[in-house]
């Protein structure tokens, strides 16, 4: 499962087969590309800080060569401008380019070893590349700003990751603290009834996805077959024909719904 979120990185998963259970980037927020002549900014902080938005912009919308050309315009103008640096790697990851996105991330990290968006994008950066273990550390050292804007997103990132690793009961604790501080998180809540499910507790499973549903308007295909199955075991056959329609409905050529059709329920 696949669910990056990158959170503002600028000026700031569930797992196997679901698209709720990948970390999450703090991904900057969309800005309006600016296609007419701006006035050049006096300071080289306020350049770096327009270009960095800029690229950002670009990156939202998938034209990487215009934001890679904007955020190294912003480095040019401040080489310590860490928004831009973490950004930059954010746009080499997604060119695939691992090397230069490593080093702009360490880079990002040498000027503010307590910037929390890099700490954040930089662990998301490792567990996407199946470094789980090294990548938990960077979460947490996201979570020691006090004036971090989303702490709730860097635990579900650590149990995300923590839960690839294989220590579920230490990923359950991390979805439990992005819930106190969120609890309405839906990929706390998916992550932590999927983690149930397969632990066989499906009371608690049933009640976590409960509350998914409450959040959630439109849950994708592994949410609704999670629904499906679990169920079938607890013997709610309205709960699971209810479940089953909307499967078939929404997502009629999904693999899970293949399997449904099948009776494949695991």
């Amino acid at each position: 499962m696949r669910q990056w979120t990158l959170a503002a990185t600028l000026l700031g998963f569930t797992l196997a087969g679901c698209g709720s259970s990948a970390p999450r980037r703090e991904e900057p927020a969309p800005q309006p590309v600016q296609s007419s002549p701006q006035p050049t900014p006096a300071t080289p902080a306020e350049r770096a800080r327009i270009h960095t938005e800029l690229g950002a912009s670009y990156y939202q919308i998938g034209q990487f060569g215009v934001a890679l050309d904007e955020l190294n315009q912003a480095i040019e103008a401040d080489p310590k401008y860490v928004p831009a640096h973490n950004s930059l790697g954010l746009v080499y990851m997604g060119l695939r380019q691992d090397d230069k996105a490593r080093a702009s991330f360490e880079r990002a990290l040498r000027l503010d070893g307590n910037d929390s968006d890099a700490n954040n994008n930089f662990g998301m950066f490792l567990c996407d590349r199946r470094f789980e273990k090294e990548s938990v550390r960077y979460f947490l050292a996201a979570l020691k700003n006090p004036l971090y804007k989303s702490p709730w997103e860097a635990y579900v990132n650590a149990g995300v990751c923590t839960r690839r690793s294989g220590d579920e009961k230490t990923a359950e604790q991390y979805f439990q603290k992005a819930l106190q501080l969120q609890p309405s998180d839906p990929r706390a809540l998916i992550n932590l009834a999927q983690l149930y499910y397969q632990q066989s507790d499906l009371e608690k499973s049933s009640a976590a996805l409960s509350r998914y549903m409450q959040v959630v308007q439109n849950p994708d295909a592994s949410a609704l077959w999670l629904g499906v199955r679990m169920e079938r075991l607890l013997g709610d056959r309205n709960a699971m024909a209810s479940y089953s329609s909307q499967l078939r409905g929404r997502f009629p050529s999904a693999p899970e719904t293949r399997a449904l059709n099948e009776g494949r329920f695991e």
